[in-house]
């Protein structure tokens, strides 16, 4: 059972999944909702049922949970815990939230080191971000 990661935004979901020890997470691609409480959640959940048939399966959701620098909420932090709890219902999947605190700046940093055109590294970001806070969870298990 493969493990899949999310990196939630306003605009763009990112995703990313693990291998099949669990060991390594690896950006996919980015979904694009119509808005967080819209269809986002249904986009997600037919997203996982295409990657768990296509993957061995998918046993855990991991979304990454935003949260200002110090570890307080900030106004993002209930809409994903929302999402999360929407995604449960919809998926009967394990989501477990992440922290994603400085998971954008880490997966910028990392893909400026292969990728000098801006607009191609922003086009990446989001499902680079999603594998950033795939492998953190991966990593403390």
């Amino acid at each position: 059972m493969r493990i899949v990661g999310l990196d939630v935004g306003e605009r763009r979901i990112g995703v990313a999944i693990s291998d099949a020890t669990c060991t390594l997470a690896r950006p996919l691609g980015v979904l694009r909702p119509a808005g967080l409480e819209r269809d986002a959640v249904a986009l997600a959940a037919a997203e996982v049922a295409r990657l768990a048939a296509e993957e061995d399966g998918v046993g855990t959701l991991v979304v990454g949970l935003p949260k200002r620098l110090d570890g307080s909420p900030n106004d993002m932090t209930a809409r994903v815990e929302a999402f999360a709890a929407r995604l449960h219902e919809e998926t009967a999947l394990t989501v477990v939230l992440q922290d994603e605190r400085l998971s954008s700046r880490e997966a910028e940093s990392r893909l400026a080191l292969r990728e000098k055109d801006w607009r191609a590294r922003k086009e990446k970001l989001d499902a680079a971000a999603a594998a950033v806070i795939l492998q953190d969870y991966l990593d403390a298990r």
